[in-house]
């Protein structure tokens, strides 16, 4: 988020182009993308699945308070985005959940049991779903905020996560995780947002584009990278 802000500075963009770079660099695809190669690294040791599981949580809540405040404060005031953001279905699940986690209820059968077909269908449909996504984005122009983009979230992402897991002394599959994990392209879901709010949204569609196929290379290179030195 602190390098978003800085670029989007230092390079004086409009605001609607800042929100994207912003956006771009901040939010990454943790789910749909991030989850199906943990558990194909990770299968045998699921601590590596579910820190990828605690970062998809993490990221949720980050693209619909910190992405979407991006996106509304091009047009709109802080009490109007406050409201908004307040009436949010993320906020209330979030609230359900830690409540019912904390007063120890469990959830009936009819819930649950979707809920775990699901999930075990998730790999299959989220790997489906990315692509119809990416299928529906057009090229048309190319901007100087994607090469900034795709530098922040692909190169400068797993640098940054590299010394940071150096410096706590980070070992073993946490590092392992965390650090493919900072590597992951730019969320669909900013593109999704941007379109909604009409946010420059073909600017927000490229840079998903560029960045989930452009990790197909960076994202490998990381993997390796993760298992020598973890």
């Amino acid at each position: 988020m602190i390098l978003g802000n800085i670029l989007a500075r230092l390079l004086k963009l409009q605001p609607p182009e800042q929100a994207a770079l912003k956006n771009s660099i901040s939010l990454m695809n943790a789910g749909n993308y991030g989850l199906p190669i943990s558990q194909l690294i990770f299968s045998a040791n699921p601590l590596g699945v579910s820190i990828q599981i605690f970062i998809i949580v993490i990221q949720n809540i980050l693209t619909y308070s910190y992405g979407l405040y991006n996106l509304m404060s091009t047009s709109k005031s802080i009490v109007n985005i406050l409201k908004q953001l307040i009436r949010l279905p993320i906020i209330t699940a979030l609230l359900l959940g830690i409540i019912f986690q904390i007063l120890d209820i469990p959830l009936p059968n009819f819930i649950t049991t979707p809920l775990e077909q699901l999930a075990n269908a998730f790999m299959a449909l989220a790997l489906f779903l990315l692509g119809a996504q990416l299928a529906s984005i057009k090229l048309n122009t190319f901007h100087r905020a994607i090469v900034w983009s795709l530098l922040g979230r692909l190169v400068a992402g797993p640098l940054i996560a590299f010394v940071l897991i150096v410096l706590l002394r980070i070992e073993g599959v946490m590092a392992q995780s965390l650090l493919i994990a900072s590597a992951l392209p730019t969320s669909r879901n900013t593109a999704t947002l941007a379109l909604e709010h009409k946010v420059a949204p073909e600017l927000h569609a490229q840079i998903v584009l560029y960045s989930t196929l452009l990790s197909s290379i960076t994202v490998t290179i990381v993997i390796y990278l993760a298992i020598i030195f973890f």
